[in-house]
């Protein structure tokens, strides 16, 4: 898995490639909290090169999720989310807790 980020002046995009698995999710959730430690809570996940997300990283997500949410401060999208990934987050629920947009400029322009 690869997470790479850039900052931009009203939000963040991280960009996520490979699988997101039990054992890479640690530095998924690093890569979210880093940004969260420097006061930006606005995240664009792009998810176009991402081949699998097992249930750990839904966890992750829905963790920084929450800490973006606390007290107003912003909010995780997600952005080209592939279908497999997508069905997965239908059968357990999280498409309610996340906007998801078809692709990273319309995500980062409704952010």
């Amino acid at each position: 898995m690869e997470v790479t980020t850039k900052q931009f002046k009203h939000c963040d995009l991280v960009a996520v490639s490979g699988r997101v698995d039990s054992a890479t999710s640690p530095k998924l959730g690093a890569a979210l909290e880093a940004i969260a430690a420097e006061g930006r809570f606005k995240l664009v996940i792009d998810m176009n090169a991402l081949e699998y997300m097992s249930s750990a990283g839904f966890r992750t997500l829905i963790a920084a999720q929450r800490n973006c949410k606390r007290y107003n401060r912003g909010e995780i999208v997600l952005a080209s989310v592939p279908a497999n990934i997508n069905s997965a987050l239908e059968l357990a629920g999280f498409t309610a807790l996340f906007r998801i947009f078809p692709d990273v400029t319309t995500a980062v322009g409704n952010l």
